[in-house]
């Protein structure tokens, strides 16, 4: 069977399986991220000053 010969949910199965075992192998290594001392996503007027970047001026 050659992998033209498959049919396209085969494939899209197959592209799934492999992201979720890519998923769950990093979940592993890494543990799952702190969400509480993560920094805010969007911090627009909430008076935090970005820091540590080329762009920051510091």
């Amino acid at each position: 069977m050659t992998l033209s010969a498959l049919p396209r949910l085969g494939v899209g199965s197959l592209a799934l399986a492999l992201m979720a075992a890519i998923l769950l192998v990093d979940l592993a290594q890494s543990g799952a991220p702190d969400l509480f001392s993560a920094p805010p996503a969007l911090a627009l007027g909430s008076g935090q000053a970005p820091t540590g970047a080329h762009c920051t001026g510091q």
